[in-house]
């Protein structure tokens, strides 16, 4: 009974063998010319699947393929392709594969939502079943990609694709629990195919043991444009130092690099740069309807509230600049109940959480408000309008948000809202990259204000006003840390006006602002890194202006010019006293007054007469006040005793303060990770994880006593001759008697 399944084992594997021999000879006798573009070649003349060789032997060239069935692949590919239901190539598949299948590196350029996952799955599935890879051969393929959930789409894609081959994959992304990350330790080096973020793949090449790519044979980077700027520049240089240079690597994106710089660091061996929309007459998809509308900033929430009730029918995916804006917006319309359910979706949430609205987005009819980490690569199926709240950065991120929508063979909508101050430059520049907005006004009968609204929500819950803050300044940040300072200009938007439509009593202070300026001066192109990633735990102290008359304090002019707490140019109440100032600056030195008047200590005995100073120590038999030595040593050593002993019990006290506080932490940072908190700033909090390339921050280790510390404080007390119980009120202040009476005395 054995026998059958050991020769059809032993068939299998010379059938593959056999396949891949021939595989191998029609992808080497038809290979294309380099430089080639198959989409200007003629489709094969046959439209009859292309298995093996014609008549004459000759293989058909499978260069200007338009199907699937016509390329030089293997059963178990072409399975996993039909079963997805593929059968006609894209433009992006039929121009990359025929370069890739035969070994070539490839910087793919092409729209949004084109099949560029595909034109790299194929490839990859292919070169390792052509090297016969299995499970003791390791790491063989690594697709890197800069979200998280764009890296699981892949990997369910490629799943699909390859089930009908034996190799092992694995998803490696962060944001899961400890217990996953040993998970994914002790599997590792067993998986052939990697699809990671580069964060989580740079912790297993530093952390997980013997972890080795030395053997890879593909690299691919999906959304390479992203993963190759500045967010992700360190992690990606150490993890390039790891790999081998001889490999063949796969860039795929809708808006492509040609950085000579880039691509040394990736050591490409005359690679293939593919842009099939190059010569399009738009950069987004034909059956895409993008449209624009000036919109005041002080009227975007009511713009959007009013377009949300007009379309509670559709499938909408809202944008906006921050993680705190996007929290803000959610949490107000939500209680507000517009009659459609409300999603959001930012780089600040858990990992499940974010996978699982990610489904339910796909699954049902709903809005999601998210930044830009849903706007590169995310597949959502039936998107009806893309609508971005907040101007993208630029063109390309323009590019790869109206992407969510009109995939494919699907049609779809976008609207971008402009500010008045926004829309010359940004019309001018989308123009230049061969988009086209069509101008809509908005209708004032249709408008609904929020405003109001808003003001009371934030009345009755307190929580929602510092959210409103949050979202308040790091909107303005976000446009004052942007590089194109032609399109936004933080000096010449209305801050007071934008704080009133978020419903805020009053203007938070902004700190970054030179408000001392008065408009006079432009802020800086861009913050240095180490003031982004703590901006709002800075920024939220100075949130909200005191009223500069109901001040207590007493300043001086000079001083006042100096205070934080009063603008430039401001003086004092005209009935405020100036009298001189109190406070020592840190940088200024004392100076000693060498002809300051001297105090004089006076003592008295029991019967009121006057004595010398340090009379307990001099000799008044003579009375001639003179110090004996022999009294000074032993009053010495008596308090240099009394404080050793008083030493030991502070130290007894300090412990235990210590232990307590310790306790207290450990049950705060245990509270923490069961709930939702905001974590470090901001390496990727205006665009896409953009901070974080995923990189992720770690946190600071926090240590906490083990059980055995209270046993080595009791017998340390022990030791010392003191009670384990902290001294009471009643001894401190005895001892402080005896302390004092001993140098009166």
């Amino acid at each position: 009974m054995k026998r059958p399944k050991s020769n059809n084992r032993h068939q299998a594997r010379l059938s593959e063998s056999k396949e891949i021999q021939l595989l191998n000879s029609w992808l080497e006798s038809q290979k294309p010319e380099s430089g080639s573009n198959p989409l200007s070649l003629p489709p094969p003349t046959s439209d009859a699947p292309m298995p093996g060789p014609v008549v004459n032997g000759e293989f058909p060239p499978y260069a200007g393929a338009t199907r699937f069935d016509q390329l030089p692949i293997s059963r178990h590919t072409k399975d996993g392709v039909a079963s997805k239901k593929y059968t006609v190539m894209s433009a992006i598949q039929r121009a990359s594969l025929p370069h890739s299948l035969c070994g070539r590196d490839v910087l793919g350029a092409a729209k949004t939502g084109s099949g560029k996952t595909l034109a790299f799955i194929i490839p990859v599935l292919e070169k390792l079943y052509q090297a016969r890879w299995g499970p003791e051969d390791g790491v063989g393929c690594i697709i890197m990609s800069p979200t998280r959930e764009l890296a699981a789409q892949l990997f369910e894609e490629l799943k699909i694709v390859g089930k009908n081959h034996g190799f092992s994959a694995g998803l490696l992304i962060g944001g899961r629990g400890g217990k996953d990350v040993d998970e994914e330790k002790a599997h590792v080096n067993d998986l052939n195919i990697l699809v990671c973020t580069p964060g989580r793949l740079l912790q297993h090449m530093d952390e997980t043991e013997n972890f080795d790519c030395s053997q890879l044979q593909i690299l691919v980077l999906d959304e390479a444009d992203r993963i190759l700027d500045t967010g992700f520049k360190k992690a990606l240089n150490a993890i390039i130092s790891q790999l081998p240079k001889r490999r063949q690597t796969f860039l795929f994106s809708a808006t492509q690099t040609k950085s000579v710089q880039d691509l040394a660091r990736l050591s490409l061996q005359d690679p293939e740069y593919i842009s099939v929309h190059a010569e399009s007459l738009s950069a987004t998809p034909k059956r895409l309807r993008q449209y624009m509308m000036i919109v005041p900033l002080e009227q975007k929430l009511d713009m959007l509230w009013s377009f949300i009730k007009t379309h509670l029918n559709s499938k909408i995916l809202v944008f906006l600049s921050s993680c705190k804006q996007v929290k803000f917006v959610y949490e107000a319309f939500k209680k507000l109940r517009p009659g459609i359910p409300l999603k959001c979706l930012h780089g600040r949430m858990k990992q499940e959480r974010r996978m699982g609205i990610y489904f339910q987005f796909c699954e049902k009819r709903s809005v999601l408000f998210s930044t830009d980490v849903a706007a590169r690569g995310l597949d959502f199926p039936a998107v009806d309008w893309v609508v971005q709240v907040d101007c993208p950065e630029d063109t390309a991120a323009y590019i790869h948000r109206v992407g969510r929508t009109a995939r494919f063979t699907s049609e779809g909508s976008s609207i971008l809202f402009l500010t008045p101050s926004e829309q010359e430059k940004m019309l001018e520049n989308l123009k230049v990259a061969k988009i086209t907005l069509h101008p809509r006004t908005p209708k004032t009968d249709r408008m609904q204000s929020v405003s109001g609204l808003l003001s009371a929500l934030l009345v009755k819950y307190p929580d929602m006003q510092y959210l409103a803050q949050r979202a308040f300044i790091t909107y303005l940040r976000s446009i004052y840390l942007q590089r194109d300072k032609e399109v936004f200009d933080v000096l010449k938007l209305p801050i007071e006006e934008f704080a009133a439509s978020l419903g805020l009593p009053m203007t938070p202070k902004i700190r970054f602002l030179n408000q001392k300026a008065k408009g006079k001066t432009r802020p800086p192109k861009e913050a240095p890194p180490e003031q982004e990633d703590n901006f709002e735990e800075n920024e939220l102290k100075d949130d909200v202006k005191v009223p500069e008359r109901k001040l207590k304090m007493v300043k001086s002019v000079e001083e006042a010019e100096n205070d934080i707490l009063l603008a430039k140019g401001e003086t004092l109440l005209e009935n405020e006293p100036a009298v001189s100032a109190t406070r020592i600056l840190k940088k200024k030195k004392l100076k000693i007054n060498m002809h300051r008047p001297v105090g004089t200590r006076v003592v008295f005995d029991e019967e009121g007469n006057m004595l010398p100073p340090l009379a307990a120590l001099a000799d008044m038999e003579s009375r001639d006040g003179v110090l004996q030595l022999d009294k000074v040593k032993e009053r010495y050593k008596k308090l240099k005793e009394e404080m050793k002993l008083q030493d030991q019990e502070d130290k007894l006290l300090n412990k235990q303060r210590l232990r307590e506080r310790r306790t207290k932490e450990k049950m705060k940072w245990k509270r923490g990770r069961e709930e939702e908190e905001e974590e470090d700033e901001d390496k990727e909090e205006f665009g896409s994880d953009r901070k974080s390339g995923n990189g992720n921050a770690k946190r600071s280790k926090i240590y906490f006593e083990s059980d055995s510390d209270g046993e080595g404080e009791k017998k340390g007390k022990k030791d010392a001759g003191i009670a384990a119980d902290s001294i009471s009120i009643a001894e401190q202040e005895a001892l402080a008697l005896k302390l004092l009476s001993s140098m009166h005395s």
